[in-house]
């Protein structure tokens, strides 16, 4: 759950640029809620036959959750719209986002007799582990044991208004939500999962052509658009959209601007990592915030991965997703050590207005990283 300094305002990253006939949701987005049990601290994979000790466990929301929580981290006012069991893990989901992070759950619904998608993270080496668990939500009313998705569960009406919306393309799959919202005036960001079917063609991707921005990783750009080189993919795939955004992973990004022609390239920060888990969540997060704050696009690459890198500190998905206290923190730490090269700096030196004068050291503890603890009455 997020954290404030005391006596310093919460951060708003559209403070400026708001009018009084702007829509009240910010970013709007759907799909499923696990609970995500994160287990960290692992020396290797798990052993057929043998039990392993984890030096370290969370829990929290995740899908979706992951991406919403970042976005309401950074200022965003955040709409999500998923189903949610009835179990405790529902329960527990729905006031964790709600009450703990202020995401408007308004077009949620809770869905009797579900239970809740349970996700469990093994990280180890830099990498992850995951095995999940879930039923398809059941039917509508009036449609009595029919099977839906979890998101076609969860939109009982069309989506708000809103700033942005991000959606998740899959082959041969239109998202009927996707093309109202951009007729309703959002910009749609978008990216995308590995093609099952191995057949890699944009044309599949039906609801691209109402994006504004697509954010795919190295490898699903290349294979996407038949090319050796993740520079000649980010460019490929600006003819297809406005703004193309290849993630390198530990080299950083790059990104094409088609209206202007504009390109950027911004280097990855090195840390050191705990957990991946939702890193790419959390760089969307970031570009989509610099995005609607109207950033120069190279800022938007550098806070976009500054939030990613900050994310991978830190175990699990939405317990990682950094906030504007630790933002804060960063940059006052790393600016104290002798050996930071000035012209790397210098890359974020567009912070200095954004972010306050005070700040706790860093690192900080964002959430509590379990279920069960009750809050004091």
């Amino acid at each position: 759950m997020s954290t404030d300094i005391p006596g310093i305002d919460p951060i708003d990253p559209l403070d400026g640029l708001r009018a009084p006939q702007d829509p009240d949701c910010d970013v709007f987005l759907t799909g499923t809620v696990f609970l995500d049990i994160i287990f960290t601290g692992l020396d290797s994979a798990p052993v057929r036959g043998t039990e392993s000790w984890a030096r370290g466990m969370g829990s929290s929301p995740g899908g979706v959750a992951n991406m919403a929580t970042a976005l309401a981290r950074l200022g965003l006012h955040t709409s999500l719209a998923a189903a949610f069991g009835d179990d405790h893990y529902g329960e527990y989901c729905w006031d964790a986002l709600e009450q703990g992070e202020g995401i408007d759950l308004s077009m949620s619904h809770t869905v009797p007799g579900w239970h809740s998608p349970v996700t469990v993270s093994m990280a180890y080496e830099g990498e992850r582990t995951m095995v999940s668990h879930g039923h398809e939500a059941p039917g509508p009313v009036g449609r009595p044991g029919a099977a839906v998705s979890a998101e076609d569960a969860a939109f009982p009406r069309c989506p708000p208004r809103a700033r942005a919306a991000i959606a998740s393309l899959a082959p041969g799959r239109s998202e009927p939500w996707v093309a109202k919202a951009a007729r309703n005036g959002a910009r749609i960001f978008a990216d995308v999962g590995w093609d099952e079917t191995g057949r890699w063609d944009l044309d599949a991707l039906t609801d691209l052509e109402h994006c504004q921005a697509f954010l795919p990783n190295a490898e699903e750009a290349m294979r996407y658009t038949r090319t050796d080189c993740p520079r000649a993919a980010a460019h490929a795939l600006a003819e297809r959209v406005p703004l193309a955004v290849v993630t390198l992973g530990a080299e950083g990004a790059y990104a094409v601007d088609a209206a202007t022609g504009a390109s950027a390239v911004v280097p990855a920060i090195e840390v050191e990592a705990l957990d991946p888990t939702g890193a790419g969540d959390v760089f969307v997060a970031g570009f989509v915030t610099g995005t609607l704050a109207d950033w120069p696009l190279a800022d938007r690459l550098a806070f976009a991965g500054l939030t990613a890198a900050l994310s991978v500190q830190e175990f699990g998905g939405s317990l990682s997703a950094p906030d504007w206290d630790e933002i804060a923190a960063w940059w006052q730490q790393i600016r104290t050590l002798a050996d930071q090269d000035p012209a790397a700096l210098q890359r974020y030196a567009f912070l200095e207005e954004l972010l306050p004068a005070a700040a706790r050291p860093w690192p900080l503890r964002r959430a509590v990283p379990t279920i069960g603890f009750r809050r004091p009455e």
